[in-house]
Order: structure tokens, then C-alpha cells, then sequence
């Protein structure tokens, strides 16, 4: 027998060629709208199954259990390595592997691979640029962030385990409001005075500033709509509005009570904040040495900040991509020169803006980019004041990385949908023919906090460092407990380990689509679908190798007969084709579902047989094999989600 790289996968295979082969015979007009191949709810029911027949109902008339029943003849006619039987059962079409062929394939190929079984190599390599985290130097990466600084680092692992070339990019997002209100806060401040963690101390800054603001402006709004006699209703809201910022004031003040004061103190003496802040996004976008200098020191500082929590968090990127640098160097106004040499772009009063809807209908491209929208907003490339926008600039960045790279994948919040599909439309009016398909906006959405409302502006959110702080704590607590003899640098070691590796795993568990609810009582659950559960199978399958103390020389597959060495083994034949699915269709949750599967079926196959005290030493081997085996997989996994597998607990 062939030793196949991806045991479950040919299984698969050989059920879907079945089915292909049989149906070009006998239908040569049917067109599937897909084969649909899933696990069934029983074994009972095969270790595959086909609703197939279904379709042929449709289209033909005929009974699908009849349907299944004739293509159930067919397939048996054909010769197999894995499948062992064929059964059509009320219209689905059921395929058994041959147990046995399955096993010896699984764990022979996971012995000769090693540490590298599961990690099936693609055969079309890409050079890949995933962009993620890419926070607002504003303030610390909070729990939302953390989110896209998982998810991307588990997407690049993960591809780069599939065998492309993957480079990790930051983009440094210096030219904008926000950054440019933290300059005004600290000019207000009187120095670049730094205290604690950098990214910390901006963020207190920013929101001090930003609050102050505000509440300047509603005072004068509500100060407006009494004297006009406005409507209540309005009234309402402005007065609802300044009682939240007051209330954050408070809260800020409470931090550094001096500092606050002067910033306070500073805008309110200023005649036009908003202006003063304009000019220094106008001053800065135009490399005024000065201007340059202070945004840059600032950004830097929080930068610092930021490399902090991404290296606690075991994060890191290849390269740190500077915004300004684009506008500095004349890409942006390069960019727009050639967007503007296209029939797209128009005069809006004194601003350029880019006619994105026509340009995709005239491109033959809208369908695909925005599928369920009537018509895309255009795009305004350069303000009035000659200042260029976020995207716009953002054109330039792809344009500069697409030298380099086959295909872009953008870890960005969801609300920037139609920011990306602006950007790409802009792209591919460019001539950049990629970007249709390789430009990628892997959106995410939020994640919440239960009882807890979030916001920047307000210097209200739970940060990164929070996060991990707590988590390593708790961690501690469940560690200490369950491990009393550890010495207590093991303790602390292994609560980072665990803590961490829960928050990542919760961030991770959840589709991308959706939003994560995130709870402690879930977070670190050492019973079950959680970080910490993973890891604690692992360990466990440690530390039967560690007392095996003996290398297992003649395993008998066929003995393992058991319905939970069946189990357990079926699942660890699975781990390629879930390692490519998840890879090639960007979904890190397909692993952490399976990873999950594997540590119950693990720890259902330890509580109720003997390894070690097996019967036979046939038996004994082939048992030691799948632990090794059940290593190997939950390490793996473990390790493309940014999880590290530890060997105790």
C-alpha cells in the first residue's frame, strides 16, 4: 500500500472519484452543485456520506433512495485501497474505510514524518504579505486589536506552514487625526515627557485631549440649540453625550491629576483646537521638519509600547511599513496623478475624488468586489486643503507591496468593508490585475466584553497587557492547585503558557464573522474547548512517553479494535486534511474545532484503556504509537494557532 502524506484525505479522495466516475457514466449531462462529502452523525452510518442522490432527484424525477441504490452497485465494482464497503441507506450514499489499512497508513506515515506529520506542503507556493494589528499609534493595543494580532499571526503561521513565503507587515498608520491630536495634546502638555509604558501614557494623552474637545463642543452646541430653541429631542442628545465625556473626564483625571489639568487648561486656551489640530495632520503629510520630528518621536514611543505586548504575546512582523514614508516620497501623489489620468476621477469643489461605482461597472468587476451593494460610494483622494486620506495612501502602500508579493491578505475590522472594496476597485483601475482576486479583506468583527462598553476616545477599554495580565493570574491560581509540587518558576512559566495560550485560543474559536463574547469561565476552562484543555491533553500525552521509558519496536495496527482506539485514530488521520482546508481557505477555526475533537477523543482513549499496561506488546506499541501520534497532531496544531505546547502541567 502507498503511504499517503494525507490518510483521511485519500479515503476522501477515492469516495469522491467513486462517485465522479459513476456519475460521468451513467448522467454524462449532470452537473452537481457540489459533492457534498461529511461525516455522519453514527459510525453506523459510514465514515463518510453522500447526499448526492438528492440532486439527481431533483433534476431527473426519480426516487433518490432508488438512485442511491443503482449508483450503490456501480461503486462496488470498483477496486479500492481504502474504502472497504459501500451502503445506500434512504437516499445517501454511505462509504466504510478499511480500518485497518487506515490505521497502519496513518501511524506509519506519522512515524516517518516526525514533527512534520500533518503539515502537507502545497503544491503552488505564493509569495504571501499578511497585514495585521496595523493599530492607530493613539494609544495600547486593546482587546479588539488583540483579536486581529491573533488572527494574523495564526493566518501566517499557518500558511507558512503550508509551505508559501509568508512576510508579516505592520502599517505604521502615522498621517491622520488621531496621531496628530496626541502631537496637539503633548504641545499642550509642554514636553514629550513619556511616563510608564509608552503606549499607555499616549493613550491617557490622546483621550484627555480628545475628551476635552468634546466637551468644549457640546457645551457650545447645547449653549446654541437653547438659545435657537432646538429640539428637545436634539437637546436630549447632546446633553446625554457630554454627560458620558464628563464622565470619562473624571475617570482620566483620576489618573494623573496634574497632567490632565495642563492638557485641559491648554485646549480650552486655544481659540480653534480642531484647526490647530488640522494643521498639524497638513504640516505633518508635508515633512515640516519640526512638525515631523514631534509626531515622530511620539509615534515611536508608542511603538515601543506596542513591540512590548507583541513580544509577550510571542507576535512579531517583518517589516514596520511607515505611512508617511509613501507621502514623503511623492507614491501618494504619484498614485493620484496616475488615478487621474483615468476617465474616473472628478473635480468635487476643490477636492479630487475617484468615481468608484462607474469604474467597476466599466471594469466588469462590481459583481465580485461588491456583490450586495447598489452602488459603491466614490472615493475622495485629495481634500480641499491638498491633504490626502487614509486610503489613498493605502493605494500607494498596496502598489509597493504587490512588487513583491502574489497575494495580500488585509486582517481588517469588518466596518472597513467598503474602504477595501474602494481600495481594490482603485487597484485593479491601475492595471493591477491581482488584486480581483489575490487582494484579500480578511474582516473580523468585535469583541465584547460582557457589561463593559469600550472606548478609545474616552480612554475607556480594556487593554492587551490587561488581558494577559489577568489571564496569567487566574492561570496561576488553577496551576498551583493542581501541580503543588512545582517549584514556583515552573508555576509561573507554565501559567504564562497557559494563560496566554487561552486567550488565544478564544480569540480563535470563533469564525471570524462573528463576535467574540469573551468570558473568563469559558477563557480557562481546563474541562473541555478551551486553551488550557489542549495543552493539558498535550502535557498528558507527555508524560506517557516520559514513563514508557522503552521506544515501541512492533506495533500491530490491526489490534487496535476498540470503538475508542477507532475513534482517536480516525481523527488523527484527519489532521492534513484539516491542516490544508483551514490554510488554503483561511479559516484558523477549522483547527482549533479539530483540535478540540482530538483532545476528547484523547482523553476518552486514556481514562479507558491501558497504554503502558496493555495486554500484549503488539498492542502495547501500537497504543504508544497513537500517543505519540496524539503529540505530535495537538502540538502542531497548537503551534499554527500561536499556542505553545507545554510537556508538563
Amino acid at each position: 500500500m502507498m503511504l499517503s502524506e494525507n490518510p483521511f484525505g485519500t479515503f476522501k479522495h477515492e469516495c469522491l472519484s467513486a462517485i465522479k466516475d459513476t456519475l460521468k457514466r451513467r448522467y454524462a449531462d449532470f452537473e452537481p452543485s457540489q459533492f457534498l462529502l461529511s461525516i455522519p452523525p453514527s459510525p453506523r452510518f459510514g465514515d463518510l456520506t453522500s447526499p448526492v442522490c438528492f440532486e439527481l432527484s431533483k433534476k431527473y424525477g426519480e426516487n433518490s433512495t432508488s438512485l442511491a441504490r443503482i449508483l450503490e452497485q456501480d461503486i462496488l465494482r470498483i477496486k479500492f485501497t481504502l474504502v472497504e464497503k459501500v451502503e445506500s441507506l434512504n437516499g445517501y450514499l454511505n462509504f466504510f474505510v478499511n480500518f485497518t489499512k487506515l490505521s497502519s497508513m496513518t501511524y506509519n506515515v506519522a512515524e516517518k514524518l516526525g514533527q512534520s506529520y500533518g503539515l502537507v506542503k502545497t503544491d503552488k507556493p505564493e509569495r504571501i504579505i499578511v497585514e495585521h494589528t496595523s493599530a492607530n499609534p493613539s494609544g495600547p493595543l486593546h482587546v479588539g486589536t488583540a483579536r486581529n494580532a491573533i488572527l494574523g499571526d495564526a493566518l501566517a503561521r499557518t500558511l507558512e506552514a503550508r509551505g508559501h513565503q509568508v512576510k508579516r507587515h505592520f502599517y505604521v498608520d502615522d498621517v491622520g487625526k488621531q496621531v496628530a491630536t496626541v502631537a496637539y495634546g503633548f504641545r499642550n502638555l509642554g514636553k514629550l515627557r513619556v511616563e510608564g509604558k509608552p503606549d499607555t501614557w499616549i493613550g491617557f494623552v490622546y483621550a484627555v485631549t480628545n475628551c476635552t474637545i468634546m466637551v468644549r463642543a457640546l457645551k457650545e452646541r447645547i449653549r446654541a440649540l437653547h438659545e435657537s430653541q432646538g429640539s428637545a429631542e436634539g437637546l436630549e442628545h447632546a446633553q446625554r453625550q457630554l454627560d458620558e465625556y464628563m464622565a470619562a473626564a473624571v475617570e482620566l483625571e483620576s489618573l494623573h491629576k496634574d497632567d490632565f489639568y495642563r492638557v485641559v487648561e491648554g485646549v480650552n486656551a486655544d481659540p480653534n483646537p480642531e484647526k490647530s489640530i488640522e494643521n498639524i495632520v497638513k504640516l505633518y503629510e508635508q515633512g515640516d521638519p519640526p512638525t515631523r520630528r514631534q509626531v515622530r518621536g511620539i509615534v515611536e514611543a508608542c511603538l515601543r509600547g506596542f513591540r512590548q505586548t507583541l513580544n509577550k504575546a510571542g507576535i512579531k512582523f517583518n517589516s514596520w511599513d511607515w505611512e508617511s514614508e509613501l507621502a514623503w516620497s511623492s507614491e501618494v501623489k504619484k498614485t493620484v496623478e496616475k488615478l487621474s489620468r483615468t476617465p474616473y476621477v472628478f473635480k468635487d469643489g476643490d477636492a479630487l475624488a475617484l468615481n468608484v461605482d462607474l469604474a467597476a461597472e466599466n471594469l466588469g468587476i462590481k459583481q465580485k468586489v461588491a456583490p450586495d451593494m447598489q452602488s459603491i460610494p466614490p472615493l475622495v483622494l485629495v481634500r480641499s486643503d491638498a491633504t490626502s486620506l487614509y486610503t489613498t495612501r493605502d493605494i500607494a502602500y498596496h502598489l509597493k507591496k504587490f512588487e513583491w508579493a502574489e497575494k495580500g491578505i488585509n486582517v481588517i475590522g469588518v466596518d472597513q468593508k467598503l474602504a477595501q472594496i474602494q481600495l481594490k476597485v482603485a487597484l485593479l483601475t491601475l492595471g493591477l490585475k491581482d488584486a480581483l482576486e489575490n487582494l484579500v479583506h480578511y474582516s473580523y468583527e468585535l469583541v465584547r466584553l460582557p457589561g463593559y462598553k469600550m472606548s478609545r476616545r474616552r480612554g475607556r477599554y480594556v487593554t492587551f497587557d490587561e488581558i494577559i495580565e489577568e489571564a496569567v493570574t487566574m492561570a496561576y491560581s488553577e496551576v498551583a492547585e493542581r501541580e503543588p509540587e512545582m517549584s514556583e518558576k515552573q508555576k509561573l512559566n507554565t501559567a504564562k503558557t497557559v494563560g496566554l495560550g487561552a486567550v488565544k485560543y478564544a480569540m480563535l474559536s470563533v469564525s471570524a464573522t462573528k463576535t467574540v463574547n469573551f468570558t473568563w469561565d469559558s477563557v480557562l476552562n481546563f474541562e473541555t474547548n478551551s486553551g488550557p484543555f489542549i495543552q493539558y491533553a498535550h502535557a498528558r500525552a507527555c508524560s506517557i512517553l516520559r514513563k514508557a521509558k522503552f521506544k515501541p519496536a512492533n506495533p500491530d495496527y490491526s489490534l487496535l479494535q476498540h470503538p475508542l482506539e477507532k475513534q482517536l485514530t480516525f481523527k488523527l488521520s484527519m489532521f492534513p486534511q484539516v491542516f490544508s482546508e483551514a490554510a488554503d481557505n483561511l479559516k484558523p477555526e477549522l483547527i482549533v474545532e479539530y483540535v478540540n475533537d482530538v483532545a476528547n477523543a484523547f482523553n476518552a482513549f486514556y481514562n479507558e484503556l491501558p497504554v503502558i499496561k496493555a495486554g500484549t506488546r503488539e498492542l502495547r506499541d501500537a497504543r504508544l504509537i497513537m500517543v505519540r501520534t496524539t503529540k505530535t497532531v495537538l502540538g502542531n496544531a497548537l503551534r499554527l494557532l500561536g499556542i505553545k505546547a507545554p510537556s508538563r502541567m
